[in-house]
This record gives C-alpha cells, structure tokens and sequence, in this order.
C-alpha cells in the first residue's frame, strides 16, 4: 500500500516543514509516503466561496487514482483514538487497497464533492487546527499507527 496526501497550500514555517520531514521519512521503512501540495483559489468574494471550493474539489479529485481509498479530514468526521486509527489503516491495507489518500482542505473548508468521494471522514479534534499543523498531526498519527502496528516501543 502506498500513502498519498493531498493538501491545499504549501508549507511556509520551517519548523512544520522539519517536523513533516522528519516523520516522512521515519515512515520510509514502514510504506511510500507522497505529500501533494496544490495552491487554494483565493477567495476575493465571499458570494463565490462555493464556487471556489468546487474549483478546489476538481483539483483534488484529479489527483485520486480510481480505487484508492480517501480519507478526508473533516470537522464533522469521526474521531477515533490512536490505536483505533492504526486499526483503521491496517483494516484498509487488508482490504487490498493500494492506494490510500488522505486530504487536507483549505482554510475555507472541503467542496461536497470530495467530500461525497471520502471512504472516511476524520476529525482529528472538535478544536480548530491549522491546516499546516493537521498535516504535520496527520504525518505522526500515521508513523505511530505503524509503530502500533508493527509493535514496537513508541507509542505509548
């Protein structure tokens, strides 16, 4: 199985960057990590907000393989606890999937079209995070879901 996360915009914060970096690469020896960045649609007029994210969604969209599994992030989705996560990931490499995408919005929200496309809805929280520290949340909770996993001292 291989691991793809789309996000909406770039990380500009260089300790973010280390952090994602770091657990990137802590994940080499356990699957393939790929981190897609797209640039969000700036929103001028709050009237188009809909519309924009819609352009977003396309964007995303164009970049899930058909038969991946997609997990969006999403305030409304289902929280689950750290093992219940590492259980959620090795439920879905069971399954024979060989790509499973994680995606990450913009500040404006998801589009109801990749919404509608998500296998899963996560929420990492009822709290707000940046959308630069979901990613770098996102990249450890998938390197201790492997720890978990596999067994072995780091989660605790």
């Amino acid at each position: 199985m291989k691991i793809k996360i789309i996000a909406l915009g770039k990380i500009k914060e260089k300790f973010l960057k280390d952090g994602i970096e770091e657990f990137v690469k802590r994940l080499v020896s356990y699957v393939p990590v790929e981190i897609i960045e797209l640039n969000p649609i700036e929103i001028k007029d709050e009237n188009l907000k809909n519309k924009i994210l819609e352009a977003e969604g396309e964007k995303i969209l164009s970049q899930i393989k058909e038969g991946a599994y997609v997990v969006t992030l999403e305030i409304n989705g289902k929280q689950l606890s750290s093992e219940e996560f590492a259980v959620k990931i090795d439920e879905i490499n069971n399954m024979g999937i060989n790509e499973l995408v994680f995606v990450i919005g913009s500040s404006c929200g998801l589009s109801n079209i990749v919404s509608q496309r998500a296998d899963f809805k996560l929420s990492f929280s009822k709290m707000t995070f940046l959308h630069q520290f979901a990613r770098l949340i996102l990249v450890e909770q998938i390197y201790r879901a492997f720890k978990i996993l596999k067994n072995e001292t780091y989660h605790k």
